[in-house]
């Protein structure tokens, strides 16, 4: 009987276990391909899904016919064709007040009178200083007339004879001062009472009964009239930048706060060439005339207008937001800028100006590809242009771009640091 060895192993024994190591070893060099393959495939597709949300997303718009109507926007204040002030050219005090606020007046009719006393009291003393001046003529004439006679018959000099006549003339004189100053004194008086100087209804009253006003500098302004409510005219400023378009005779619409849901028509019938400066920002007066039959609109109301400058009816337009975008990078690579589109409004907010034929870029979305498309731009409401050439109407045109990269970078939801370092703290 053989004897086995301690430790030793039979062959049989052997291969089996070196079998058995090597079907091990097999199965984990498979297991760690196919891993190695799963883990390359799924960062191609991460890659590849990442590129894909990178890429840019494009919103468009169609280019569309529709009518266009150019307008400008400025503000004014609604007033009376003719509003005349009434003032007094002499100081007193307020006797009486015959017309009140609203009050309807005719041309002449006396609305307030001042105290008369202190001119009737001139106008006597004048008419006395007259008197004194007449007495002294009436004298200086018998002398003259003495004079001359005894002249005639050489009883008296050369000299005394032309010192009689002179003293005649200046009694004539004395007396014509003394008559012009009685017609002033009666004047001042007739100014106590103080009349409407046209047809109208008062629309400002400043003074009251016993007040004193004094005419020293300036004549005070008692009263104001407004000579015919039913015809008003709005003083608005337009911007240097609009008033090109602007023109006598065009139409114009407004809004005022106490009528928001009604629009109200006028025409303009002047355009005035001096400017006004206020702060850097040059405006010109232009006035609008308008009807007021019901005498709605009130003196002194803020009007919100718009004067239309062009109009077309059924023309290819697009949006403005179409005009305005521009790729990230033209053909060759470099960063394009985006232009202002025309019509666009003014840093002062100013209205939408007239192109008049300018020529812009626009881009059609083919597939993935933006295709450029020169274009002439006409007249614009501030939110769509008129195109003259370069559109049949049917196009769709890109005007911005969407991408999935958060709004505000750098921001962790949880409000820590950008770079995952730890929040802020302040």
């Amino acid at each position: 009987m053989a004897m086995k060895s301690p430790g030793v192993e039979s062959p049989p024994k052997m291969r089996q276990k070196m079998q058995s190591i090597s079907r091990r070893g097999g199965f984990s060099w498979i297991w760690w391909v196919v891993l190695l393959a799963l883990l390359g495939g799924g960062a191609w597709a991460f890659w590849f899904l990442r590129k894909k949300e990178d890429a840019p997303k494009y919103l468009t718009a169609p280019a569309k016919r529709m009518d266009i109507t150019s307008k400008v926007t400025a503000t004014g204040t609604l007033s009376a064709v003719v509003s005349v002030q009434v003032g007094s050219q002499i100081s007193g005090n307020i006797l009486k007040l015959l017309a009140d606020f609203n009050t309807p007046v005719k041309a002449g009719q006396v609305v307030a009178e001042l105290d008369p006393a202190t001119f009737q009291a001139n106008v006597h003393l004048a008419d006395g200083d007259l008197a004194t001046a007449q007495a002294g003529k009436e004298l200086a004439e018998l002398t003259s007339k003495r004079t001359g006679e005894l002249f005639s018959q050489r009883l008296v000099a050369q000299a005394e004879r032309d010192k009689a006549v002179a003293d005649l003339h200046q009694a004539e004189a004395v007396v014509a001062v003394k008559h012009a100053a009685l017609e002033r004194a009666k004047i001042d008086l007739a100014r106590c009472t103080i009349v409407a100087p046209v047809d109208g209804i008062v629309i400002s009253r400043n003074v009251d009964v016993g007040q004193t006003v004094a005419a020293a500098m300036t004549a005070p302004v008692l009263f104001t009239i407004a000579n015919d409510l039913t015809k008003m005219h709005i003083e608005a400023n337009v911007s240097e930048a609009d008033i090109g378009g602007v023109q006598e005779g065009q139409e114009a619409t407004f809004l005022v706060d106490a009528f928001p849901d009604r629009t109200f028509h006028g025409k303009i019938v002047q355009v005035r060439y001096a400017p006004i400066t206020v702060d850097n920002v040059v405006t010109y007066v232009t006035v609008i005339e308008l009807e007021n039959p019901k005498k709605e609109l009130r003196p002194g109301m803020t009007a919100n207008v718009s004067i239309v400058i062009a109009e077309r009816k059924n023309v290819i337009a697009v949006p403005n937001a179409a005009l305005r975008f521009r790729p990230i990078v033209d053909a060759g690579g470099e960063a394009k800028k985006a232009a202002p589109p025309a019509g666009a409004r003014n840093a002062d907010g100013s209205g939408p100006k007239k192109p008049g034929g300018v020529t812009r870029k626009v881009y059609r979305l083919e597939g993935s590809t933006l295709k450029p498309i020169e274009v002439t731009l006409g007249v614009t409401d501030g939110i769509n242009t008129e195109v003259l050439t370069g559109l049949n109407g049917d196009e769709k045109l890109v005007t911005g771009v969407v991408t999935s990269k958060p709004a505000a970078a750098g921001a962790t939801p949880f409000g820590g640091a950008p770079g995952g370092g730890p929040p802020r703290r302040f």
